[in-house]
């Protein structure tokens, strides 16, 4: 018997190795060339197409993000030759269709078992300049020793030098101080300090000028702009009814965070997952609200969840832009047609925001009261302990409210069955037509209409709820700022196909882009946010000192060392000066991430501290000024010109931080949207704050900031467009707000300055753009102050509209041309 069986295993062995090898010979003849031409393109395993490959036959039948492709055995029930066949919704390939001999054979593939040899996809590309490691590079000799102050200087030259280029020299010290004070700090330096860095002999004399600036407390206002801009700060909701909402909290902690030169890995860590640090703060928890900045919709009749999934789809677009520089959004419905980023991908990103505890389409019309939930309060000890028994006493209320709605849903029928035609005929046609239709084939909405008709006809319940309204009134009205929270229960994470929320592919974990170095984390639980802040924050990941210091650099010369700073994929600008890039990105990463030293680091470079002169034998080979042989002019942002002006009036507020504000702005502005909103003017020192504590209405912003192309932040901003429009010289010159700037110079200017005219006028230019008027400058404006001067000290009723005497209108009219100078609004 023995024999026998042996006999018997062998007989199967070798019949088992027959079929194996016909079938290798199977694909290796027919299958192969066959997915090879039509399959491989979109579907091979560097860039697999909607999650599928077909590198392999574990990644075949692990299938993509529509789940398992295929059924071993089972044609008829595999989405693999469905597809192929066209009888479903997905049809494959696209644009065109197999022969039903190649249908056929793939058929006869799956029956078999789906047998495999090696399939050989599409050419490889090589990896991308921006997802290679970070090596810091050797810094070049010095072409011109005499104009290097730091190695910043030595990688400029390099380049310069290599298409027969110079430095510009180094600009004057007025325009030096007026250029890092409005960059530092986005106000002017007075007259007298420009005066004493002038006669300041010693050789750190523009050094110690710019830690002057860096220590300033407006240091964190003008830097926290550029920040609140990628986060798309506002203090409203956005979408057509727009409701006002409080965040201004996490404002102040980005200012406070920059003030204080916080690390930048821990500015990072902090927004993104403060909530999850070891026993967080409350200052860690407002940091949060850098994710909370999303638009929130509360129309009647919206799917809650399906804005709620457009918030967390904003998040993974703005982590992509402030961090990695890659446009991760074109993932959402299909995978990115140029990064080597899946769609799968995409909502492994998104899976790390899916879980964070806000409103959705569980929470249904309840959830509206909580539209803003996470919230953080803020109270003194004896507030916060009235809220917390207030809030108790509400529980207790409600859930008493809610065990007594439960009765009502058994005397409903006879309540319906009580109503006169009378009673009926005096009520609004939607309800009339809900009670006419049978409970049993009533829809939801028709139900929860004549729900709701129960409930208010019910004394028992009317008093219920004026109880809870009447302890609800005593809530103390405590400010709130906007946080992040984790669910107790994470939800269920899946691909959208087609970016559908509705259309739920395969399930997904939080992850991380295959192109870029793995996340390192623990293996028993499910990644977090905090794993992911430690991985855009990590030595491995060279993406986000990169895309850092490139935003630097932008800032400070216009344009970043690449272009593109907000796409550093394949279809992104190459860099101008790569090893520069690169330098840059390992002295910030390992100096521990100090803003300030690299903030130092550019300012004290002679390549910042050039002259903006123009040059027409640098312009021939260099147009726009890409290689930096001078600075670049620079118009101010929207809020630096108000400030500007505002410094310069010496009407300035310099209070720090606090509610948003309500400076004039021109009638009916605030009415432009759906919901009209008025907008009452700051009679006080608020009018006179700086513009980027003014209040921001995402459908209605202040006209004075979009003019200067302010983002409307509804999405991420990483850069602002910069352009020139005669509505800006006529918002300068006539708007009520820079007519009062006006005003307020020319008090200032007969108020501090000298007694003789020129050197009133030398005193109000220099205000304004730090240098002295040259002399045709000078007679210009003393000719049109001596016009205006003898215009209404003969029209004195005409002078008091604008100022109280001649003498102040006609400085107020010199004042509004010097606010309205090019050279004004232009960091040289």
């Amino acid at each position: 018997m023995l024999i026998v069986r042996l006999a018997l295993a062998g007989l199967l062995l070798a019949a088992f190795a027959q079929a194996a090898d016909e079938g290798s010979a199977f694909f290796d003849a027919e299958i192969q060339p066959l997915l090879e031409a039509k399959c491989a393109a979109c579907h091979g395993a560097k860039l697999p197409t909607s999650g599928l490959s077909l590198g392999s036959r574990q990644a075949l039948l692990e299938g993509g993000n529509r789940g398992a492709s295929v059924v071993v055995g089972k044609p008829a029930e595999s989405l693999f030759i469905q597809a192929v066949r066209q009888v479903g919704d997905l049809k494959m390939p696209p644009g065109g269709k197999l022969e039903p001999e190649e249908i056929a054979k793939l058929e006869k593939w799956v029956e078999m078992g789906l047998p495999w040899g090696e399939i050989q996809t599409s050419s490889q590309e090589e990896k991308h300049w921006s997802f290679e490691p970070i090596a810091k590079p050797e810094i070049p000799a010095a072409a011109q020793p005499e104009l290097v102050r730091n190695p910043i200087d030595r990688f400029i030259q390099a380049k310069l030098t290599a298409q027969g280029l110079t430095p510009s020299p180094e600009a004057d010290r007025a325009t030096l101080i007026r250029r890092v004070s409005l960059d530092l700090t986005g106000l002017l330096p007075t007259p007298k300090e420009v005066e004493e860095f002038e006669a300041d002999s010693s050789p750190d004399a523009y050094e110690k000028m710019v830690e002057r600036r860096l220590a300033s407390p407006h240091y964190g206002e003008r830097w926290g702009r550029h920040w609140l801009d990628i986060a798309h700060y506002a203090d409203s909701n956005g979408y057509n009814l727009d409701g006002e909402r409080q965040i201004w909290k996490y404002r102040d902690w980005v200012i406070r965070a920059l003030n204080d030169d916080k690390p930048f890995d821990e500015f990072v860590r902090e927004q993104i997952a403060g909530d999850l640090l070891p026993d967080p703060t409350a200052e860690q928890f407002i940091a949060t609200g850098f994710h909370r900045n999303t638009l929130i919709n509360l129309e009647g009749g919206i799917d809650f969840e399906q804005y709620r999934v457009e918030a967390v789809v904003d998040r993974v677009d703005t982590i992509g832009q402030a961090f990695l520089g890659l446009t991760l959004g074109c993932a959402r419905c299909h995978d990115h047609k140029y990064d080597p980023i899946t769609q799968k991908e995409f909502y492994q990103f998104y899976a790390f925001y899916d879980s964070i505890d806000e409103l959705d389409g569980e929470d249904g019309e309840a959830g509206r009261k909580d539209a803003f939930k996470p919230t953080l309060e803020f109270g003194t000890p004896e507030e916060l302990a009235k809220r917390d028994v207030i809030r108790a006493q509400l529980k207790v209320l409600e859930a008493e409210l809610a065990e007594y709605e439960e009765t009502l849903k058994d005397s409903q029928p006879e309540w319906e069955a009580s109503l006169s035609e009378a009673v009926i005929a005096e009520l609004p046609n939607e309800n009339q037509f809900a009670l006419s239709v049978p409970a049993a084939e009533r829809n939801q909405f028709q139900a929860a209409v004549i729900q709701r008709l129960h409930r208010q006809a019910d004394l028992g319940w009317k008093e219920r709820q004026q109880s809870i309204a009447a302890v609800r009134k005593r809530l103390p009205d405590l400010p709130y700022t906007m946080v992040m929270r984790e669910r107790d229960e994470p939800r269920e994470s899946y691909i959208h196909l087609g970016g559908d929320f509705l259309r739920r592919g395969v399930t997904v974990a939080p992850g991380v882009p295959r192109l870029l170095p793995a996340m390192a984390r623990a293996e028993d639980r499910r990644p977090t946010r905090l794993d992911l802040a430690n991985w855009l924050m990590s030595d491995s990941n060279p993406l986000t000192a990169r895309v850092t210091v490139n935003r630097f650099w932008q800032r400070y010369f216009g344009l970043g060392l690449v272009e593109t700073e907000n796409d550093f994929g394949t279809q992104g600008s190459l860099p101008s000066h790569p090893e520069l890039l690169d330098w840059l990105a390992s002295e910030f990463r390992d100096s521990g991430w100090r803003v300030k030293d690299l903030h130092r680091l550019i300012l004290t470079s002679h390549t910042y501290r050039q002259a903006s002169t123009h040059r027409e034998s640098a312009t021939e080979a260099d147009p726009r000024n890409r290689l930096l042989s001078r600075q670049n002019r620079i118009r101010l942002e929207a809020e630096a010109v108000r400030d500007a002006a505002l410094s310069a009036s010496g009407l300035l507020t310099g209070v720090i931080g606090g509610p948003s504000v309500f400076p004039p702005q021109p009638d009916g502005a605030s009415k432009l949207g759906q919901m009209q909103r008025d907008w009452v003017e700051a009679e006080d020192q608020d009018r006179f704050r700086r513009g980027l504590y003014t209040y921001f209405w995402r459908s209605s912003p202040h006209p004075g900031l979009m003019v200067f192309d302010a983002p409307d932040s509804t999405s991420a901003c990483t850069r602002r467009a910069r352009s020139n429009t005669p509505l800006q010289a006529l918002t300068l010159l006539n708007d009520q707000a820079y007519y009062e700037f006006a005003q307020g110079l020319a008090q200032r200017v007969l108020d501090q300055g000298p007694e003789a005219r020129d050197e009133r006028l030398d005193y109000a230019f220099r205000l304004c753009v730090a240098r002295p008027p040259g002399a045709d400058e000078r007679d210009q404006l003393a000719g049109f102050l001596a016009d205006q001067l003898d215009s209404f000290q003969t029209a004195p009723e005409e002078a008091k509209q604008v100022a109280e005497t001649p003498e102040l209108a006609a400085w107020t009219a010199v004042s509004r041309v010097l606010l309205n100078l090019d050279e004004f609004i232009t960091r040289e």
